[in-house]
């Protein structure tokens, strides 16, 4: 510990006795020390504490009230967590006076009378200690800071692997990977509106852009006909859930476990006609049935090789003439609160989505189109 930084410690001097307190101020003056503060008041020392805090405090014991045991009591909660140096001050050195001063939180003692060697050396003394203690202080802070700085990183990098994984698996229908990010965005709207936990709605808007990783393994030519499938190719285009399913099994990651899920019972029915198991009702995981109504209403409204956009109003209306059949019909409740128009727009957009109420919608004019080619592959 280099001598300047000893010499500028901020040190507090408390006797109720102006000689004891002149001769203390004498002897760390003309050691070099240029920070002391003195008192013969012992209810200041609080505030002159609070005020700067000190590296070390000099304090008698035996004053009028409050004395030094009194004040070490009330200073404890400041010194709660911190190694901070009081140096007492006392002529009074039976073991029952050292026991309690210990208590209290005293580190070392001064006889009086006092002896300037013996002063200066346990002065320096404390505060090598409190100056080594805030250096190791400072170092582990740094080093959680440094910890800190590295788990986010790590945590960034976990999410944007999963961002561009769901890119991957759309880019051979949207190039653009905001197909991905709606389905995310608009599945955690859905769970927030169905009283998810707030935990829960964290994870299902970063799994639910993997619903169609299992695409990776359907060939271009299912992917990008722009006709009806044959019953062969459908079966192929089917069996992108297992293959989603599989890619994300076995993980140990919530995120992952979830986006298994997802890709695998996305496209169930609530009436058990959907596949790949044929579930029905609560059967189906709710992130499976927040999903699956998400993902038929962005397909509608957004071009695809084999259909059109659908203006916004239609598909809502197709969505609300599915409940009790395709959907859960406690999702599509909470789907006609949502903002539908601010479902559509890029996700990083600035529009605050808000939930709105929806009236009960009529059926649409879509029942024929159906008929040619399904609501999403």
């Amino acid at each position: 510990m280099d001598e300047e930084t000893l010499k500028k410690a901020r040190i507090v001097i408390v006797d109720d006795q102006q000689q004891t307190v002149l001769l203390l101020q004498r002897m760390l003056e003309q050691a070099g020390y240029t920070n002391v503060v003195t008192t013969t008041d012992s209810s200041e020392v609080l505030g002159i504490c609070a005020r700067t805090p000190p590296d070390l405090v000099l304090l008698d014991l035996h004053m009028p009230a409050p004395d030094g045991l009194q004040i070490m009591e009330m200073l404890k909660p400041w010194m709660e967590g911190r190694w901070f140096p009081i140096l007492v001050l006392t002529a009074d050195m039976t073991s029952d006076a050292r026991r309690r001063a210990l208590i209290a939180g005293a580190k070392d003692f001064l006889t009086k009378p006092l002896d300037a060697t013996e002063v200066l050396l346990r002065i320096k003394n404390l505060l090598e200690v409190r100056f080594l203690h805030l250096e190791q202080r400072g170092q582990s802070l740094s080093l959680e800071q440094r910890v800190d700085e590295r788990t986010r990183e790590l945590t960034e990098a976990r999410l944007e692997i999963l961002e561009r994984l769901a890119v991957a698996s759309e880019y051979r229908d949207d190039d653009s990977g905001e197909h991905s990010q709606r389905i995310g965005r608009t599945a955690a709207l859905l769970g927030r509106a169905l009283g998810l936990p707030h935990d829960d709605v964290k994870v299902i808007r970063l799994a639910a852009p993997l619903h169609d990783i299992g695409k990776i393994g359907v060939p271009d030519s299912i992917l990008q006909k722009p006709g009806k499938l044959t019953p062969q190719e459908f079966d192929l285009m089917r069996n992108h859930v297992n293959i989603g399913a599989f890619i994300l099994s076995r993980s140990r990651s919530r995120i992952l476990q979830m986006g298994e899920r997802i890709a695998l019972t996305h496209h169930e029915w609530w009436d058990g006609t959907g596949y790949a198991g044929g579930l029905s009702g609560e059967q189906i995981p709710i992130e499976g049935r927040i999903v699956a109504v998400a993902d038929v209403f962005d397909a509608l409204v957004n071009d695809r090789p084999y259909k059109s956009a659908w203006p916004i109003h239609e598909a809502v209306e197709e969505i609300v003439r599915l409940s009790g059949t395709q959907f859960d019909p406690n999702v599509v409740k909470g789907f006609q609160i949502l903002d539908h128009q601010a479902l559509v727009a890029p996700v990083q957009s600035p529009v605050q989505i808000l939930p709105r109420d929806v009236g009960p919608q009529s059926p649409g004019k879509t029942e024929n189109r159906l008929r040619y080619a399904p609501l999403v592959r």
